[in-house]
């Protein structure tokens, strides 16, 4: 496994850990956040700013699609940061608020937090085992 895998393994592994507790932590302030910031234009742009930076990174600096099931997942990882950062750049806000509220995610909230958590969790075991 290369040092590139490792390092990304733990950088991502570890962020969607943080991110999946704290969301579960503060459910109703995430979910008002959440609904908060797809309803809002400047919010969607400067988000779909972040997730682009960060996904074109992993993507262009791990393009893996062999080498064991951690490095495939890193580079899925980037390449879905990617198209939703992308998403949130070209999608008109309106139609990211519906998409967002077509997902369930209050419904199912505890649902997608635990597989964000389970999906960390993977990740960052296999890169610190790695």
């Amino acid at each position: 496994m290369s040092a590139t895998t490792i390092f990304l393994g733990k950088l991502l592994g570890l962020y969607l850990i943080a991110i999946s507790v704290a969301m579960l932590v503060a459910k109703r302030r995430t979910l008002d956040t959440l609904d908060e910031m797809a309803n809002s234009g400047p919010w969607m742009l400067f988000s779909g700013m972040v997730a682009t930076a960060a996904g074109l990174a992993v993507v262009i600096g791990h393009n893996v699609w062999s080498g064991g099931a951690l490095a495939v997942a890193v580079t899925l990882v980037g390449w879905v940061a990617l198209l939703k950062g992308l998403s949130l750049l070209f999608v008109p806000p309106q139609i990211m608020a519906n998409a967002y509220r077509s997902m369930g995610l209050e419904r199912y909230f505890h649902l997608w937090m635990g597989v964000v958590l389970v999906l960390g969790l993977w990740i960052a075991l296999k890169a610190f085992a790695g």
